[in-house]
């Protein structure tokens, strides 16, 4: 799929089918999130994937009971990993820096899958501590995002978007 194409078909899927996401697909998503910017290029984030049904149903909970994120077959949590550009960029990683690298490589897992004809939804919110949890990983990590990942079961409609005259400054 053309870039610009995929923009603007990329849409937040939230029902999906029961047909398994291949594994060659993940990892073409993954490998495309890895190629995202981050500060220093140290990568100060983490990707933990999770297939298993028991888990992607408390991450569902713990997402306000958004349940679609539990039908998913596949959930990448990203987490902010500060320690990985610390020692170079001191309390900025931590207040910002790791939390931009885990966004950024999210974008471009969401946009990966959307390339790929796969439906995807961001979640930004969620109990961090159920979260840590359930994918085993350490308090220094910090919880970012959660996508979803699955065959489309809906074609949402897009969404009206603000006008870049509301939404830009021209200085």
């Amino acid at each position: 799929m053309e870039f610009f194409e995929t923009l603007y078909q990329r849409r937040s899927v939230r029902k999906y089918t029961a047909q398994p996401v291949d594994p060659s697909l993940v990892k073409q998503i993954l490998e495309a999130a890895n190629r995202a910017p981050s500060a220093g290029n140290l990568q100060a984030y983490e990707v933990v994937v999770v297939t298993d049904a028991g888990r992607r149903q408390q991450l569902a909970e713990t997402s306000f009971r958004q349940m679609f994120v539990a039908e998913a077959p596949v959930v990448l949590v990203f987490f902010a990993n500060p320690a990985r550009c610390r020692e170079r960029y001191g309390d900025l990683a931590d207040r910002l820096l790791a939390l931009q690298d885990a966004t950024i490589a999210c974008a471009y897992a969401e946009l990966a899958a959307a390339a790929l004809g796969l439906g995807a939804c961001w979640i930004g919110g969620f109990g961090e501590a159920v979260v840590r949890e359930v994918c085993e990983a350490p308090e220094s990590w910090i919880p970012i995002a959660l996508l979803p990942i699955g065959h489309r079961a809906e074609q949402p409609e897009l969404q009206p978007r603000r006008t870049l005259e509301d939404l830009c400054k021209y200085l």
